[in-house]
């Protein structure tokens, strides 16, 4: 997790924030549930919402780390972009919805099909 330096996150929301990505980019039964709620944060409209009663099916310290957030993005009104966070939830889109990528050029299926 690169933040940037302007980041306004305390240490405990930074910690908190690294162990959800950690876990969203995993393949546990919690990972798709905070992958939901960390993408809703980037783009809801897009992405799809967070329904509330997903909390009910992560462990304590997963969902403390949930509200912490909540919490820092209601105070600061910032987008997980703005603080460096880009790259990371760039791969949040690959692993969970991975429909909203652009489909490969031409150029890119011949090269992965070993045809130039």
């Amino acid at each position: 997790m690169n933040l940037k330096i302007s980041n306004p996150m305390t240490p405990k929301e930074a910690q908190a924030l690294k162990r959800l990505l950690q876990v969203a980019l995993s393949n546990t039964g919690q990972s798709r549930l905070i992958g939901n709620f960390l993408l809703a944060w980037w783009n809801a409209d897009a992405c799809g919402g967070f329904a509330l009663n997903d909390l009910w099916g992560l462990d304590d310290a997963l969902r403390v780390d949930v509200l912490t957030i909540m919490g820092f993005i209601a105070r600061h009104q910032r987008y997980p972009d703005t603080l460096g966070l880009a790259e990371e939830f760039e791969q949040l889109i690959q692993q969970w919805r991975p429909t909203l990528l652009p489909p490969p050029t031409w150029q890119e299926t011949t090269a992965t099909d070993g045809n130039t």
